[in-house]
């Protein structure tokens, strides 16, 4: 039988508690399936564009001319906008009175910043080119600002977007643990729909002829193409968006007019942020630290996968020569349609969470379980990489000029193998510590919106070291990847070892209060 730690019910609460804990409304009764589905789908319109960033946009900036080991840096918007806008808007999501809802009105207003960035981000070029950008400059200084601007607001809008839709589907599981577990597994599910949507149009290399206008003197076909799919990026997450919230209503939070339990009126945000991480239980405590060891694992890897391909598996570089940019161009290309295995892995195994737990004996041995999975892949990635060393070939064509050969089949077979096997852990990591979290939120003092802004800390932050850290880092250990991939393996196995050693179970679901009824019943039954 599974602890039932983290799934007790929680106190009454008293006046020394965090207001917002008072101010929230009961568990709702759960909401039907198809709601928590619809609601869920949003993820398949945030992660396309997601998608698009990761398998493009690293390749994209240092075309912009961002050295390698500064490009990094550019990823720090989404930490930092996510250690500061998530928890705030968690915060007001929670004690939202608006007439269309808590979350919904968060989430409208995050998909239409998305679709502003995300135009912001594919114009880059053209604008900077407009400004006084020359096509010819190797650093081009306006396109920069602009496509860092555009960043930063896409980062604030998906966690505007993306936290209250994970805090909405809680509402939706009402007190069923597992129902939370299932709605999470279905966020997952559709971030795996998005990913393979975003890889398989990164990987196609005529997209742009789809919307010719794309294709302009300062953008060119691999501009275009990435602007082209962030344009069907944004018509598919206005329609789910759009669709999710008309179909699934919220119940207004009703004023309450207890004085008591009113909020302070100086700096109520940070009050209640520092309250509910001072009242944060043990269970919530070493969640946070497998969920930041967790992602310091990960964020190498997912900033760097393609770069990986191009520049260690493949040989090319995107500062080189025509041959060396050709080469690392099919890279990207190759690590493109390995993010979309991954993502065939990740959907398929998202909805299978459930069952995986039940076979290995819960969510905290599974999650213990494929940390190891990552910490193993990781590592690989260095046998891979010097397999691809040891085996480069060049061929010298009779005009002289020097042409690289691909990587042997085995090795690329290898690289790909490392992108599949990677979704089960990845399925894992999107959604059981928000389940988690959502579920131990109901013995703490804060409402699902802030718990979820709180775990979001564990996350962003590890980015901001890797982010801060993984170039500098990389230059001093000879350039390449491989330093901090493996950095990440050893941090994936750390994490594995304190979620089967210290990590809490979760029950099936939270069992209701016994009343003074039922109490004396049973006592009364005991003396017989």
């Amino acid at each position: 039988m599974e602890s039932t730690e983290a799934g007790a019910a929680a106190a009454a609460p008293t006046k020394n508690q965090s207001s917002i804990e008072l101010r929230q409304p009961p568990p709702p009764q759960s909401s039907p399936m198809w709601k928590i589905v619809m609601v869920a789908s949003i993820a398949a319109g945030v992660q396309f564009g997601w998608a698009l960033q990761l398998s493009l946009l690293t390749p994209y900036v240092q075309l912009l001319g961002i050295p390698h080991k500064w490009s990094s840096l550019i990823w720090l918007c989404g930490p930092i906008s996510g250690m500061i806008v998530q928890p705030i808007v968690g915060f007001h999501s929670d004690t939202c009175k608006s007439r269309f809802g808590r979350r919904r009105p968060f989430i409208l207003a995050g998909a239409v910043l998305v679709a502003i960035a995300v135009f912001l981000i594919g114009y880059a070029a053209d604008i900077g080119h407009a400004a006084g950008d020359s096509v010819t400059d190797s650093v081009k200084t306006r396109a920069i600002i602009i496509f860092v601007i555009g960043f930063w607001i896409l980062d604030v809008a998906n966690n505007t977007l993306q936290g209250p839709c994970r805090a909405l589907l809680a509402d939706l599981s009402g007190s069923s643990n597992k129902k939370t577990r299932t709605a999470n597994s279905f966020f997952s599910f559709f971030m795996a729909v998005g990913n393979v949507l975003g890889y398989a149009a990164g990987s196609y290399t005529h997209l742009f002829h789809m919307l010719p206008f794309t294709k302009s003197k300062a953008c060119d076909v691999y501009c275009a193409n990435l602007k082209t799919c962030f344009f069907l990026s944004i018509a598919l997450l206005i329609t789910l968006t759009t669709i999710a919230l008309f179909y699934v209503t919220e119940k207004r939070l009703e004023e309450i007019d207890d004085k008591e339990t009113a909020p302070s009126t100086k700096d109520p945000f940070f009050s209640e942020i520092f309250g509910a991480l001072k009242g944060l239980q043990k269970p919530m405590w070493i969640l946070l630290a497998v969920t930041a060891l967790n992602w310091i694992a990960w964020f190498p890897f997912l900033l760097f996968d393609t770069d990986w391909m191009g520049r260690e598996v493949y040989g090319g570089s995107s500062k080189g020569s025509a041959e060396e940019l050709r080469v690392y161009n099919n890279g990207v290309r190759a690590g493109s349609l390995g993010l979309m295995l991954n993502a065939i892995v990740l959907g398929f195994t998202s909805l299978g969470v459930e069952v995986l737990a039940k076979l290995i004996g819960g969510v905290k041995r599974l999650w213990g379980v494929v940390n190891f999975l990552l910490a193993v892949s990781l590592a690989f990635t260095f046998l891979i990489t010097k397999l691809a060393e040891s085996n480069r070939r060049s061929v010298t064509t009779a005009g002289g000029a020097t042409h690289i050969l691909p990587p042997p089949v085995g090795v690329k077979v290898g690289a790909l193998a490392i992108f599949t096997v990677l979704g089960i852990p990845q399925a894992i990591t999107f959604s059981v510590p928000f389940a988690m979290a959502s579920i131990f939120s109901r013995t703490s003092a804060a409402g699902q919106g802030l718990s979820l802004g709180v775990l979001n800390l564990a996350i962003v932050v590890p980015q901001m070291l890797v982010s801060l850290l993984s170039g500098p880092f990389d230059a001093v250990c000879g350039g390449g990847n491989m330093p901090a991939f493996m950095v990440g393996a050893v941090a994936a196995a750390l994490s594995g070892i304190i979620a089967l050693t210290l990590l809490p179970s979760t029950t099936a679901d939270v069992p209701p209060p016994i009343t003074e009824a039922e109490t004396a019943t049973a006592n009364q039954t005991n003396k017989y």
